[in-house]
C-alpha cells in the first residue's frame, strides 16, 4: 500500500477494543464510496470514510445501548395522582430504516403513571426518547418503542384506543361535538 493509498483511506485504528471492527467499517465505507465514484484522492475527501463511519455510529448510538436505562432512577410521586407528566419540544434525529436517510423533528413525550407508581425527571424522558430515535426505524415504531418502555419501566397507564371500539366511538363523538 502506498502512502497515497493510506491517506485516501485515512483509517486510524484506535487502540481500544473493537479496533478491528472500526477498521473494517472504515474500509467498507471507503470501498462503497469508491464504487460510487467519490473522488477519494481529492484533499477534501481524505478521511471522509472514517468521518462517515463516525457519523453513522453517532446517529445509531441507540443500537448499542438500552434507552430504557435512563428511566432506572425513579422517585415516589408527591401525590397519589400526579396526572399527566410531559416534556415537550424534544429534538431528535433518526435514520429511516428503508433508505438510511435522516429525518428530524421535535417530539412530546408524555405518560400518566399508575396510582402510586414511581416517576422520573423530565430530562430522563427526553434522554430515553432520543436514545430510541438513535436507531434506524420509521416514526411510528419510534412512538411504539417509547410508549412500551414507559409502560414497562414506569408502570404507566396504557391506552386502549386501538383495542376497545367503545373508547374510539366515545372519542370521535366527543371530537365531533367540539368538546
Amino acid at each position: 500500500m502506498t502512502l497515497e493509498d493510506a491517506a485516501a483511506m485515512a483509517v486510524a485504528v484506535p487502540e481500544e477494543a473493537g479496533a478491528a471492527d472500526e477498521y473494517e467499517a472504515c474500509e467498507h465505507a471507503r470501498r462503497m464510496m469508491a464504487a460510487l465514484g467519490f473522488p477519494l484522492h481529492e484533499p477534501g475527501m481524505v478521511g471522509t470514510p472514517a468521518r462517515l463511519v463516525n457519523a453513522l455510529r453517532e446517529l445509531t448510538g441507540g443500537l448499542r445501548e438500552d434507552p430504557g436505562r435512563h428511566l432506572e432512577v425513579t422517585f415516589p410521586p408527591e401525590s397519589n395522582d400526579p396526572g399527566l407528566i410531559a416534556v415537550t419540544n424534544v429534538p431528535f434525529i433518526s435514520l429511516c430504516e428503508h433508505h438510511l436517510l435522516p429525518f428530524t423533528g421535535a417530539m412530546t413525550v408524555a405518560y400518566v403513571p399508575a396510582p402510586g407508581a414511581p416517576i422520573v425527571g423530565l430530562s430522563k424522558l427526553a434522554r430515553m426518547a432520543q436514545g430510541f430515535a438513535a436507531m434506524p426505524q420509521v416514526q411510528e415504531h419510534l412512538g411504539e418503542q417509547i410508549a412500551e418502555t414507559l409502560h414497562t419501566k414506569l408502570e404507566s397507564l396504557k391506552g386502549v384506543f386501538r383495542t376497545e371500539p367503545a373508547m374510539r366511538e366515545n372519542f370521535f363523538r366527543l371530537h365531533s361535538s367540539g368538546v
